[in-house]
């Protein structure tokens, strides 16, 4: 079995409903899910919206490949109503977003996926949900801890929890 961290978001609709479905198809066809974090509200990242985001962190475990993991997830994002991204780095609203973190520690690049994924470090509402669930993980490429990352982002990207 593999541990795998992915990130959900969604900025449309009832978020946190969303997320909640996302989980259960996630359980259903990826693997299963051994913790989940709190959920964390955030203004967009990479785009201009009133439309703020609520974000969450999960830990699998699967036996799935890396690959198959992927279109999995897309399957799922695309069964939610997500719309694929017209232009690779263009940011937008979205229903539903998925996206592996961390693959059992992995470094992989290729044309479709990196892995840990490249831009987490920049993303407090990616690296605080993954803390709360994963306290000592350790970036594989740069083997900083998940505090350091953290602190490096505290005052560059506002985040706050959600209570339901």
């Amino acid at each position: 079995m593999k541990k795998v961290y992915i990130s959900l978001g969604a900025n449309l609709g009832n978020r946190i409903q969303t997320i909640e479905r996302a989980y259960e198809r996630i359980n259903l066809t990826c693997g299963r899910i051994i913790q989940k974090s709190s959920f964390y509200k955030t203004p967009p990242w990479g785009f201009a919206s009133d439309q703020e985001f609520i974000n969450s962190v999960i830990a699998i475990e699967t036996e799935l490949d890396v690959f198959e993991l992927l279109q999995f997830l897309k399957e799922i994002e695309l069964s939610m109503g997500r719309n694929p991204r017209k232009k690779a780095g263009n940011y937008e609203d979205r229903l539903i977003d998925l996206d592996i973190i961390d693959y059992d520690q992995i470094v992989l690049e290729t044309e479709f996926l990196k892995l840990p994924h490249d831009k987490m470090h920049l993303r407090n509402f990616v690296v605080i949900p993954l803390a709360e669930i994963s306290p000592n993980w350790t970036h594989p490429i740069t083997y900083e801890s998940i505090s350091y990352i953290i602190n490096f982002l505290a005052k560059t990207d506002p985040i706050e929890r959600v209570e339901i």
